[in-house]
């Protein structure tokens, strides 16, 4: 399935991609959503550059461990549509790597959020 593909096409297709992961990975929407919410409180924080970078950067990377996630759970669906053990292996590390991620994010926006909040 090779396909040539210029530069907006693939903006095209990874734009698809996001609305695909809004629009049927509830976990997603909530991840989003908690990163917006965070950005717009942020906004009458007065925070650094590097605060809002951290927030930012690691913020971003708790989607994408989340699109990743995705991919590889339908990968594994298609490749093994009935239950294999390590085909669960596969789901279940994918969704740990989510979750390390948001809980390192959680922390991070813990020490740039409450000392500006209290």
């Amino acid at each position: 399935m090779s396909r040539n593909v210029n530069l907006t096409g693939s903006f095209r297709f990874a734009i698809e991609g996001v609305k695909i992961a809004i629009k049927k990975e509830p976990n997603f929407r909530i991840h989003l959503s908690i990163l917006l919410s965070v950005l717009f409180i942020s906004l009458f924080l007065n925070l650094t550059s590097f605060e809002w970078f951290s927030l930012l950067i690691t913020g971003a990377f708790v989607l994408t461990m989340e699109l990743f996630n995705t991919a590889i759970e339908a990968i594994v669906d298609i490749v093994s549509p009935e239950f294999h053990e390590k085909a669960k292996i596969a789901k279940d590390v994918s969704a740990a790597a989510v979750l390390i991620s948001a809980i390192f994010a959680i922390a991070i926006g813990i020490a740039v959020l409450l000392p500006k909040i209290f």
